[in-house]
């Protein structure tokens, strides 16, 4: 169906395109009068090569340059274009006697003088097509140019979408793991009707708090982590116990420092899950301190170095994570040897 626009639009290029051959009709008229007062002469010779300037111009923009240059055939733009040359300066020859015959009724004299020279009247149909050409090959370019860039930007549209769904559905491992593991843990005081389990309630309320209306934000502040990691080592103590020796140390945390929510929370749950007890002892030692842009997060545990710790669906996902959200701003070392399990982290915070 033709619509409206489509129809306005052809009819402002059919008038541009009269427009510039009228200008190239002047052109002709202005160049070929010089030193000739014949007015008829010269208008009626601009005329007559009028239909070869247009033709060869169109065929070149319109055939060959789109088929065969574009397209990189360029044997073939070569050989057309050969074939169109030669054609086009046959016509040009034609013109000549035109010009001899028809106007000036074989007075070689009473032709135009630049008319008289085949070269000059080549070079100014070829000049005229020369320019519509380059002009051809610059809109091209600039259409190549802007077809270019929205591929780019909807290939990075897509990608940013695929991260977001990954980074979505890495949350929602995280949660069902974390929350595994602290409902067990409850579930086994409520058993013994312990006191600490109203506590145990509130502290897990924060956790909730946190991983359901903040862990969908970007960034949250590095003191938020903090104090979510303070509560889930409360409710480890409780359900540890006298078996447990933990260390968190805290050190220059500025309260304008951001990070991705649930970002260490994982490492210290991890600690608990796969730590192994020496001794009857699961020792954990946690530091975590800033310098300049930096975040330094250390944390080792007791651990049966036979056991693979790395397998837990918490580290893997903090991997991904880090890779999605600090890729090339990161640096992770993770060493399992010695009856200890290792991890330092290294951020650069924006």
């Amino acid at each position: 169906m033709v619509t409206k626009k489509f129809v306005l639009k052809k009819i402002a290029q059919i008038f541009i395109h009269a427009f510039f051959w009228c200008g190239v009709l002047l052109f002709y008229t202005y160049f070929f009068a010089v030193n000739s007062n014949d007015f008829n002469y010269v208008l009626s010779f601009s005329l007559f090569l009028m239909p070869i300037t247009i033709a060869t111009s169109y065929v070149f923009i319109y055939k060959i340059i789109p088929e065969y240059f574009i397209s990189k055939r360029y044997v073939l733009f070569g050989l057309y274009s050969l074939y169109t040359l030669i054609i086009s300066a046959y016509l040009i020859v034609i013109s000549v006697f035109y010009g001899l015959i028809y106007l000036s009724n074989f007075q070689y004299n009473k032709m135009a003088p630049i008319s008289k020279s085949l070269l000059l009247v080549a070079i100014a149909v070829y000049l005229v097509v020369v320019v519509v050409s380059a002009f051809k090959l610059l809109k091209l370019n600039v259409k190549h140019t802007e077809a270019t860039k929205k591929l780019e930007t909807k290939i990075l549209e897509t990608q940013l979408k695929l991260k977001e769904q990954e980074l979505n559905y890495l949350k929602m491992q995280i949660h069902p793991h974390f929350l595994f593991n602290t409902l067990n843990t409850l579930y086994g005081f409520a058993l013994k009707k312990a006191d600490e389990t109203p506590e145990m309630i509130l502290k897990l309320s924060n956790l909730l708090d946190y991983l359901l209306y903040q862990v969908d934000k970007p960034f949250v502040s590095l003191q938020d982590e903090i104090n979510h990691i303070n509560d889930y080592i409360d409710l480890e103590k409780m359900r540890f116990n006298n078996t447990l020796q933990i260390h968190f140390n805290e050190e220059n945390i500025r309260d304008n420092i951001k990070i991705a929510p649930m970002l260490l929370l994982p490492f210290v749950e991890n600690s608990f899950k796969h730590g192994s007890l020496n001794q009857g002892i699961l020792i954990v030692n946690i530091n975590l301190y800033t310098r300049k842009n930096y975040i330094f997060f250390e944390i080792e545990n007791t651990n049966n170095a036979n056991i693979v710790s790395e397998k837990g669906i918490g580290l893997e996902n903090i991997k991904k994570r880090l890779d999605l959200l600090y890729k090339n701003k990161y640096t992770l070392n993770i060493n399992n040897k010695n009856d200890l399990f290792k991890v330092n982290l290294k951020l650069i915070t924006d």
